[in-house]
C-alpha cells in the first residue's frame, strides 16, 4: 500500500470539471506519474499525480474537500 499526498493546502477535485467524469475511481488501474485529482489554491489547480503503479485502493478526501499539505489523499495498493 502507497499513500498519495497532498503538496499543498486547498481544495480537492477528482475531476477536472464539473460536467466531466472523475480522473480515477477506486479500482481503477493507475501507473506512475498517472494524475488522480488536482489542488486548487486561489484560483491556481495542481495536478495530483501517483507516484507508484497499482490499483486504487480508497480516497480518503472527498470530491470538493480542504486538504492540507501532507493529507493522505488517496490509497494506491501497489502492482
Amino acid at each position: 500500500m502507497a499513500d498519495i499526498l497532498s503538496p499543498l493546502p486547498g481544495i480537492f477535485y477528482r475531476k477536472p470539471g464539473p460536467d466531466k467524469e472523475p480522473y480515477v475511481n477506486e479500482g481503477d488501474h493507475v501507473d506512475v506519474g498517472q494524475t488522480v485529482g488536482v489542488v486548487e489554491v486561489m484560483k491556481q489547480f495542481s495536478e495530483v499525480r501517483s507516484d507508484v503503479a497499482g490499483t486504487i485502493d480508497r480516497f480518503h478526501i472527498e470530491d470538493s474537500g480542504t486538504v492540507n499539505p501532507g493529507d493522505v489523499i488517496v490509497t494506491v495498493s501497489e502492482a
